[in-house]
């Protein structure tokens, strides 16, 4: 028996197909056929219509990195997908599964410059794993299945589909599709076992190793993998900022965050180390600070998915290809049961000294206006550590990541690599979606937030429960940072002359408070926490407040910066 559709039924039929249940999108003219079909899949699909296709890109990203499946995002043609850009570009960034499917003209339109029309191919290409243009129905159940496939496998990433409007109109005989193997196309390198055992050799014989954990270990559900490495050779552990949750915060083996704002004890023993395990990490500037002077003293492992990041920004001596959870597991079968207490130990004055200077200032202050760490730390204590953190970028980000604490994975969405202000919010949203039963926390800053403020109306229409802490300085407070260290404190275009925002927030029938002094915090916090549906709690910090300790740019990580020094 045939089963006759359309195009655009058997779009949503082939979603179906790949278990996708909720869709974040924005209609339009070269997509009512793809929308007029959603209409009859009200009761197998949640559509949570944004108010920007960007926010239906983000929001997306945030229900893949909380879920682990496939965020997918649907917009019409020309300023509707071209919108969607820079989400695209964030997802390939940080490796994050989305397919983002577009409406196109008809193909007997296309390259005339008809109504709406952009090369949709030719602007994302560049920042996809893979981008195609579907011309003729026939192709939609192959195009889909290859895109969830691409999108999911190896080093996830985002897909693009544009699909004309003949091809989505056109009726067709549906069959669902499925890919499983694409010639040419390699998503999981095959492990070299001499590799392995030359990189479990080297650990064996290590004395002062250290393990960089980064977010290929949550992509590759490789957490438990993680944990049984580090602890049968006793190795100390410290995290890229995608990769934080992949262990728990209070793991006696974690020593902090890495990079420009992380913890001082990892960055200066990544220069003090005599093998280095990267796993799942792609070296990042902000990671590594000056090559020249990054980690020269060690023997480097590179365990990684993707060829292309081996000898990239750091050489490695022994380079292990594959999948991190069998990598990992393969690796330990060969390691001694070790102990370095002693190696481990010299963490702790440098740990010490961290918290004196820095950390003890940010999230005890005894006086004086509040401060953004206090106010993460109070309401990450007040979730009991479980909540899911989301941030915008900025200075937010950096307290969000350096003072949230964290007991089980996929607990951090941020953008990493492209540092998307406006991010923030809609990639809420998504989390929310994506981890319904969790909460979810979102810290952002007064600049971040006005860039897709408007998303405020998507919370409204679908009630969404989520926990928005805006971090309000009147400043672009990581670039008002800058300027006073390094630019003479010439605060260019940095004041930020802010609206009323509980008073837009309640708008949008959204509740919220706006406290100044830590007495009123905890109330605050708890108000929050107990108010069923979305909250917005305004905290107004110290404006000049200081993220530290900090590496400057193009330094080496162990020039850190503790204070005004």
């Amino acid at each position: 028996m045939k089963n006759t559709m359309t195009g655009s039924q058997a779009l949503i039929e082939s979603l179906l197909h790949e278990g996708v249940d909720t869709i974040f999108g924005y209609p339009g003219g070269q997509a009512i056929p793809i929308y007029d079909s959603l209409y009859d899949y009200k009761d197998r699909l949640n559509h949570i219509l944004v108010r920007h296709e960007q926010g239906a890109t983000h929001a997306a990203q945030g229900y893949a990195r909380v879920s682990g499946k496939v965020g997918v995002t649907v917009v019409t043609s020309g300023p509707g997908v071209a919108n969607t850009i820079t989400g695209i570009a964030d997802a390939m960034m940080d490796s994050t599964p989305i397919v983002v499917i577009a409406g196109q003209v008809p193909a007997s339109l296309l390259g005339t410059d008809a109504f709406q029309e952009i090369d949709v191919i030719g602007v994302t290409q560049p920042i996809s794993k893979w981008a195609y243009q579907v011309r003729d129905a026939e192709e939609i159940a192959w195009a889909v299945a290859r895109a969830f496939y691409i999108a999911s496998t190896g080093r996830p990433g985002p897909v693009v589909l544009d699909i004309t409007k003949n091809a989505q109109t056109a009726i067709i005989d549906y069959q669902p599709h499925i890919v499983n193997h694409i010639r040419s196309y390699i998503p999981v390198p095959e492990m070299e076992p001499e590799m392995v055992a030359e990189a479990a050799l080297l650990i064996n014989e290590a004395k002062k190793p250290l393990a960089l954990v980064g977010q290929g270990v949550i992509l590759g559900n490789a957490e438990k993998e993680l944990l049984d490495f580090l602890r049968k050779a006793d190795i100390p552990a410290a995290s890229t900022i995608l990769g934080l949750s992949a262990l728990p915060s209070d793991e006696p083996l974690n020593v902090g965050l890495l990079g420009m704002h992380g913890n001082v004890a990892p960055n200066l023993k990544t220069n003090e180390c005599d093998v280095l395990i990267a796993i799942g990490m792609r070296f990042d500037d902000r990671v590594t600070g000056d090559l020249n002077k990054y980690a020269k003293q060690a023997k480097i492992i590179h365990l990684d998915v993707d060829p292309s990041e081996i000898n990239k920004n750091v050489r490695v001596d022994v380079p292990v290809l594959g999948d991190a959870k069998a990598t990992l597991a393969e690796i330990s079968k060969l390691l001694k049961d070790n102990q370095h207490t002693e190696w481990r130990e010299t963490f702790k004055s440098s740990c010490e000294k961290e918290i004196q200077a820095v950390i003890n200032q940010e999230i005890h202050p005894e006086n004086g206006p509040l401060k953004m760490g206090e106010v993460v730390h109070k309401v990450s204590e007040a979730t009991g550590n479980k909540a899911v953190l989301v941030t915008d970028v900025g200075q937010n980000q950096m307290m969000g990541v350096r003072y949230f604490k964290f007991r089980q994975t996929r607990s951090v969405v941020t953008s990493g690599g492209l540092g998307t202000m406006g991010f923030g919010l809609p990639a809420a949203i998504g989390a929310k979606f994506g981890a319904p039963d969790r909460t979810v926390c979102l810290f952002v800053g007064d600049g971040g937030l006005q860039m897709t403020i408007q998303e405020f109306g998507t919370i409204m229409q679908s009630n969404i429960d989520i926990k928005i802490i805006l971090l309000n300085n009147d400043f672009l407070g990581m670039v008002r940072q800058w300027k006073e260290l390094f630019w003479q404190e010439r605060y260019s275009e940095t004041v930020m002359k802010n609206p009323d925002f509980i008073k837009i927030a309640a708008a949008y029938n959204i509740p919220g408070r706006s406290v100044e002094t830590r007495e009123a915090l905890n109330e605050a916090i708890r108000e929050m926490l107990e108010t069923k549906g979305p909250y917005l709690l305004e905290a107004k910090v110290i404006r000049k407040g200081m993220v530290y300790p900090m590496v400057p740019a193009g330094a080496g990580i162990t020039d850190i910066l503790l204070g005004n020094e």
